[in-house]
């Protein structure tokens, strides 16, 4: 929080140093409400200290404190309330915006040190549906939370590109595919065949077996299977390729399941040395009965390695190789019990490093109140909904500024915006139902909204043809401008919060705030009028175009300078 160090210092100064920094300022808080000030600290904590109620040491040190810094102090219960002074206050946030630029925010708490993100995550053979959204623009957002908090995030994608679902896909082409027609449209021929395996499976359960043959041929490297699954494979990177351009987004790593195989084999003998593995029902398991979860299932009975064979593996090779301090996993919340379990046996095998994974995990992705499922056919390509939603940008650009230049780019610019903004405004936890309707509106809490306020801020400064390198004294009484200063001044520790709960939502609702208490501040008060002080409301302006662009930007989404 702003201001609250220099708070701090101050009740330390009035309190004639019987107490700490230390001890003063985790409790200064910002009240709900304006009218109680903008900065409050609760004495209840004094109480002891200094044998006095809470509400007796608020009045005596409300009437010790005499700073320039505040234009009023009053005890409120066991409260005290500070108002800031709002010329000072005003004249000090835009200075250090206009100087730091897009840096204003950006902390080194991070030292460079290494965080490994597990996301975006798509099954090769399978389109790219709206349910992968999810994984990959909360992941990017929080790569770019954290790189701002001085981190170093290592972006790794890793591509579902080994399983029993390959059994099943080979099995499926042979019985029914045609290589002409996955030649000429390998994803949606390829889900065709997917989702022609489960409907023919439920009729003929020789079906299922045989797909688990095909994939025991795969894992010992039988010729047929595995020049299937490469096509398989290269075809379907060409297709995501495409859709990481369209939003903007690239990896450290593509380095999927089948990047694995060879590791797996060193998890099995650790296991075995540590006397951790054990047979059930043929399989080999880990017992987590201690730590009150169900075994954790290393080998299935035909020898065939598991999902959680592959991740152990994975987060070893990932400790070796970047040494991060967290390693996070930004992936669907019915997936906690693996996470658990993994964590869970990573510390049976005395690596204590098993605390810094971080399962971040995100509510479903829903259409008219139904779970998205490539296994149904009810599956929408999330290529499609970019488009189409381009496009309706592109309508909405032909209606209202028709002479724009560079209409193209600002389409694709506010069409894939309205998409991620409309994910990350919501708390991960969430589920969400699609609507582009909603999501492309011009007005309300969406992302065509704070790209446009930030749009017409920018118009606003073109039209005065401002010069943002001049310095200048800054000449506000900071009252109308106040709101938008407070979500200014704020605008920092809403970055370090959002990084530290891996909560992109923090940044999204923020400028949300930010735009419509400048709209508010623009439908009020005349920016342009010539008088003394156009210069300083001209600064002020550029200020916010400042904050929305970078808030935009920490959630991977770009701003248009006109729309």
């Amino acid at each position: 929080m702003m201001y609250s160090k220099e708070f701090a210092k101050v009740l330390y100064e009035a309190l004639e140093e019987r107490v700490t920094m230390d001890h003063l300022e985790p409790f200064i808080e910002k009240p709900k409400h304006l009218e109680r000030g903008d900065l409050a600290f609760p004495c209840f904590s004094l109480a002891k200290t200094e044998r006095k109620s809470p509400q007796l040491i608020a009045q005596e040190v409300s009437q010790k404190i005499n700073s320039p810094l505040f234009e009023k102090v009053e005890a409120a219960g066991g409260y005290l309330n500070v108002f800031l002074n709002k010329q000072e206050v005003t004249a000090q946030v835009l200075e250090e915006i206009l100087q730091k630029k897009q840096n204003f925010g950006a902390s080194n708490s991070g030292k460079r040190r290494t965080v490994a993100i597990d996301m975006s995550s798509p099954n090769i053979a399978k389109p790219f549906s709206m349910g992968h959204l999810r994984s990959t623009v909360i992941g990017q957002s929080l790569a770019l939370l954290l790189a701002q908090c001085g981190y170093k995030p290592v972006k790794i994608n890793h591509l579902g590109d080994w399983g029993t679902q390959f059994g099943k896909l080979i099995t499926a082409y042979k019985h029914w595919g045609n290589e002409e027609k996955v030649k000429a449209n390998p994803i949606k021929e390829l889900l065709a065949l997917y989702v022609k395996f489960h409907e023919e499976a439920e009729k003929n359960v020789r079906l299922e077996a045989e797909g688990r043959e095909w994939f025991k041929r795969l894992e010992d490297g039988d010729e047929e299977a595995a020049k299937l699954w490469k096509w398989f494979r290269a075809e379907s990177l060409k297709d995501f390729s495409r859709i990481y351009k369209l939003l903007n987004i690239d990896f450290d790593s593509y380095a999927g399941e089948a990047f694995y195989n060879d590791k797996m084999d060193h998890v099995v003998d650790l296991l075995e040395s540590r006397g951790l593995l054990t047979e059930s029902e043929q399989a080999q398991v880990v017992s987590l009965e201690e730590e009150d979860l169900p075994p954790c299932l290393i080998k299935k009975s035909d020898g065939a390695t598991l999902y959680a064979t592959r991740d152990l593996a994975a987060a070893l090779y990932r400790k070796e190789t970047y040494n991060f301090e967290k390693a996070l996993y930004v992936v669907g919340g019915e997936q906690s019990l693996h996470f658990k379990q993994l964590k869970a046996v990573l510390k049976k095998l005395g690596f204590d490093w098993a605390d810094d994974l971080v399962h971040v995990s995100f509510g479903m992705m829903r259409k008219d109140g139904k779970k998205m499922s490539t296994r149904k056919g009810q599956v929408v390509l999330l290529e499609e909904v970019l488009q189409e939603s381009i496009a309706l940008a592109k309508e909405n650009i032909e209606l209202k500024n028709p002479n724009l230049p560079n209409k193209e780019e600002v389409a694709r610019q506010v069409g894939v915006g309205a998409i991620v903004f409309n994910d990350l405004k919501n708390y991960r936890m969430n589920d969400i139902d699609f609507s582009l309707e909603d999501i492309l509106r011009f007005e309300g809490e969406t992302g065509p909204y704070v790209q446009y306020t930030h749009a017409r801020a920018c118009s606003i400064l073109r039209k005065a043809a401002w010069d943002g390198e001049k310095e200048m004294p800054i000449q506000l009484s900071g009252e109308q401008e106040w709101e938008v200063i407070g979500l200014l001044m704020a605008f920092p520790e809403t970055i370090k919060k959002a990084a530290a709960a891996f909560d992109p939502s923090r940044v999204a609702k923020h400028i949300i705030d930010l735009a419509q208490a400048f709209n508010k501040y623009y439908a009020e008060v005349k920016v342009l009028q010539e008088d003394e002080q156009k210069e300083s409301r001209l600064a002020f302006v550029s200020a916010v175009t400042q904050v929305l662009r970078k808030g935009l930007s920490l959630l991977g989404i770009e701003a248009p300078d006109e729309m």
